[in-house]
């Protein structure tokens, strides 16, 4: 008769896979929301128990050995089955509860998504939001993640996935810039102009600005006296009457019903869409998940 598995044991395969998914005891710890010293005493435990070495560990690093990877692999998919079956059952109850997590990019998740919250728990008050806002893109399966919002194109990927619908890529000035400077009428102007551009972090590369000039999409990389690498950095500086900048129209749009900003050059803006919605297979059915993506593509 084949020995029965224990609490102990699932408890210690959970944090398991999470450490060897995420590299670190720590990192396992904060999606877990335990200490780092029970994912390594329950991790410990459960090597005891298989009489198997899972990880090779130095005082830097966290890695699998042969065997441990075999495992991880298996336990993965034995965990993915018991979310299914989890998020299934969670589906028979119609009115969305509980924690609703969203992932998104720092413009996307400041500009985008947490305006939409106070009109959310308005409609939805038993359904709690943890929005994680990064660059580094999350691993939505491996960090519990229900929703994410994704910008630029993507690579093949299992998720489920609906583009939203366009956004404006434009200049924008304050009225005190544009009443002491004057207003460009072309792109070929801007080097009469302050200018205010974004460094990318990721890359250290600056952002060439894109203009539809006749039939043809030309990009200028303008010669700023200002360069930042936060996006709402720039849209303050701008708002401040320091020059003109560029923004998507989702990112500016409380700004313009404010009358801080004044979009310029709006002939030459150009379209983009590259803001992708994905979530996973097993969150299909979740009510919650179901009613944030209504209400996502509602108000977009």
């Amino acid at each position: 008769m084949k020995e029965q598995i224990g609490i102990e044991s699932l408890t210690g395969l959970i944090a398991f896979a999470r450490a060897g998914s995420l590299g670190s005891y720590t990192a396992a710890a904060r999606v877990l929301a335990v200490s780092p010293s029970a994912v390594s005493k329950s991790i410990q435990r459960l090597e005891r128990h298989l009489g198997l070495a899972l990880f090779t560990r130095t005082t830097r690093s966290l890695n699998l050995t042969p065997e441990g990877r075999d495992l991880h692999e298996r336990v993965l998919r034995l965990l993915q089955n018991a979310e299914e079956i989890e998020q299934a059952a969670k589906a028979a109850r119609s009115e969305p509860h509980g924690t609703l997590r969203i992932a998104a990019s720092l413009p996307v998740g400041l500009h985008l998504i947490a305006p939409m919250l106070m009109e959310w728990r308005k409609q939805q008050p038993k359904v709690k939001v943890d929005l994680r806002m990064s660059d580094e893109q999350a691993d939505l399966v491996e960090e519990g993640v229900d929703i994410a919002v994704r910008i630029g194109e993507l690579q093949d990927s299992s998720l489920l996935s609906r583009r939203l619908p366009p956004y404006q890529l434009g200049c924008y000035a304050s009225p005190h810039y544009l009443d002491k400077c004057g207003t460009p009428t072309h792109p070929n102007q801007l080097v009469e102009h302050e200018t205010i551009n974004l460094r990318y972090k990721s890359s250290g590369q600056l952002f060439r600005w894109p203009f539809r000039i006749g039939e043809r999409e030309v990009e200028i990389l303008p010669s700023a006296s200002l360069v930042m690498d936060a996006s709402e950095a720039i849209l303050s500086a701008i708002a401040s009457g320091a020059g003109i900048g560029m923004a998507s129209s989702f990112m500016v749009k409380p700004w313009v019903e404010r009358g801080e900003l004044i979009p310029v050059l709006t002939e030459f803006a150009v379209e983009r869409q590259n803001l992708t919605v994905l979530w996973p297979e097993s969150r299909r059915a979740n009510p919650a998940v179901r009613a944030f993506l209504d209400m996502l593509f509602d108000e977009n």
